[in-house]
């Protein structure tokens, strides 16, 4: 496995801007998982460089983004339409590359994965979401699901079942069957993080026990 980062524009509506990928190629890859940050956290998270890692390893190869307002220095998440352009952009950098795509995210890469897909003219063959964020916690009156159902891609859920952006979980069921085609992977005991209370494991390892889970995902949707 080798990973190497480079710029990649995205072109905004206010102006083009460049965004650093980062790629960890796997040696002879099967597909591409293209893999985007929470709100809370760049493309270098040790969540997701373990992840990636261990994806490249059993022959995936992950690309990685940082999302616009993570480039400008900023905290806080910019417009959702940005998001989008970022995603539309490293969609079409992955199909220059001749295999499957697919994308996943963490909590808010993931969702704005899923605004791009709801969209339409998003040419990948699956979605995961690590941690999808339904809604703020505790404020279950808030989802974030309305544009779910126009998915048309199958999508994954990998959740925590004690995560509370998901409580109650009869919200996020219902959630779920409203969607076209929609599976759930539980993680027993997970939080948000997908930590889990009395396993004390770093965040690189967490992330990496995560990949056995998306390679079946991919490979389901590679064949």
């Amino acid at each position: 496995m080798s990973a190497s980062e480079s710029p990649l524009a995205v072109p905004l509506a206010s102006r083009p801007v460049d965004v650093t990928i980062a790629t960890d190629a796997a040696a002879d890859p099967r597909a591409v998982l293209l893999l985007a940050h929470g709100a809370g956290a760049g493309m270098r998270h040790p969540f997701l460089t373990g992840l990636a890692r261990a994806l490249a390893d059993d022959g995936i190869t992950v690309i990685r983004f940082n999302f616009p307002y993570v480039e400008a220095g900023r905290r806080m998440p910019g417009r959702p339409a940005d998001a989008v352009a970022a995603w539309r952009a490293v969609v079409a950098h992955a199909a220059g590359l001749g295999l499957p795509v697919i994308a996943a995210g963490k909590s808010y890469g993931g969702r704005m994965a899923s605004m791009a897909a709801a969209e339409g003219d998003f040419p990948v063959r699956g979605l995961a979401y690590l941690g999808y964020p339904l809604h703020p916690p505790g404020r279950p009156e808030k989802p974030r699901a309305e544009h779910l159902p126009s998915v048309a891609q199958p999508q994954l859920f990998v959740e925590g079942d004690l995560d509370p952006f998901i409580q109650p979980l009869a919200q996020f069921h219902d959630v779920v069957a409203t969607c076209q085609d929609a599976a759930v992977e539980w993680i027993e005991g997970g939080n948000h993080s997908f930590e889990v209370k009395g396993r004390k494991r770093s965040a690189d390892v967490i992330g990496a026990e995560l990949a056995p889970t998306l390679s079946r995902f991919v490979d389901a949707l590679a064949r």
